[in-house]
C-alpha cells in the first residue's frame, strides 16, 4: 500500500501486519522508515480491528488467536502450560508503538515502560482469543527531534474476560538508531547502551523523552 493509505487505515489484516513485520506493507515509506513490528514467534497480534487517531490521543484494538502448540506452552511450564503475562505486556508495548508509525512517527520503535502492570488472570492453550484494547491517552512527535512518544492504557481480554492491565504504558520513536546491516559487528549500531546519535542529539533527546513523559504524566493524573 501507498504510505498515504498506511496513515489512514482503521483495520489491518493478519498478511498486512506480517507485511510490516519484514518491511514490505508500505511500498513508497518517507525517509527515515516505517519500523518494524517483531517477526513470529515474538509478533504477539494477528490482526488490528480498530484504529482511531484524534490529533493527540486515539484508540487501538487488536486480537490474537491462541495456539495449543505455540512456543511459550512448551516450556512454561512443563505439565503446566500458561502464556507467560509479560508478552501480554508486550503486546501492548507492540501496538502502541504500531500506533505511532500510522500515525505519522518515523523511525524504529522502543518500549520505555509502563506505569502500572496488573494479572488477574492466565491464558491457557485451549483458549481461543485475545483481544488487547488501548487507549492512547497522549502522542507527541518533537518537530526538532523527529522523535514521537505515545503513553496509553491497555486492557487485555481472553474470551471475553478481562485478564490482565496494563497503564501508562511509554513506546517512543527514534529515527537513525536502526541495525539495518545486522550482524555486521563493526556497525555503529552493532553495540547497545544509551540511545543516541552523537553527544549534541543524546543530551537534546534525554531532555525532550523526559519532557513528553513529564507532561503526559500530568495528564494522566489531571484525568484520573
Amino acid at each position: 500500500m501507498h504510505y498515504t493509505e498506511f496513515l489512514t487505515r482503521t483495520a489491518f489484516s493478519k498478511e498486512e501486519i506480517l507485511a510490516h513485520a519484514k518491511g514490505l506493507l508500505v511500498e513508497d515509506p518517507p525517509k527515515d522508515g516505517v519500523g518494524r513490528l517483531p517477526s513470529p514467534p515474538f509478533l504477539m497480534f494477528d490482526r488490528v480491528v480498530e484504529l482511531e487517531r484524534n490529533k493527540s490521543s486515539g484508540h487501538i484494538v487488536a486480537e490474537y488467536d491462541v495456539k495449543p502448540d505455540a512456543w511459550y506452552f512448551q516450556c512454561h511450564f512443563v505439565q503446566d502450560p500458561v502464556q507467560p503475562g509479560c508478552l501480554g505486556v508486550d503486546a501492548v508495548w507492540q501496538l502502541i508503538g504500531f500506533y505511532c508509525l500510522a500515525s505519522g512517527a518515523t523511525g524504529a520503535g522502543r518500549a520505555l515502560g509502563c506505569r502500572e502492570v496488573n494479572f488477574f488472570g492466565q491464558i491457557r492453550p485451549y483458549d481461543q482469543l485475545v483481544r488487547y484494547e488501548i487507549d492512547i491517552r497522549r502522542f507527541t512527535t518533537l518537530r526538532k527531534t523527529g522523535f514521537s512518544i505515545a503513553i496509553g492504557d491497555g486492557r487485555i481480554l481472553v474470551d471475553g474476560v478481562e485478564i490482565y492491565s496494563v497503564l501508562g504504558g511509554k513506546v517512543g520513536v527514534f529515527r537513525d538508531i536502526a541495525y539495518t546491516d545486522y550482524p555486521i559487528s563493526t556497525s555503529r549500531f552493532a553495540r547497545g547502551g544509551l540511545i543516541e546519535r552523537d553527544d549534541k542529539l543524546n543530551i537534546s533527546g534525554r531532555r525532550n523523552v523526559q519532557d513528553v513523559q513529564n507532561k503526559g504524566a500530568h495528564d494522566e493524573g489531571a484525568n484520573l
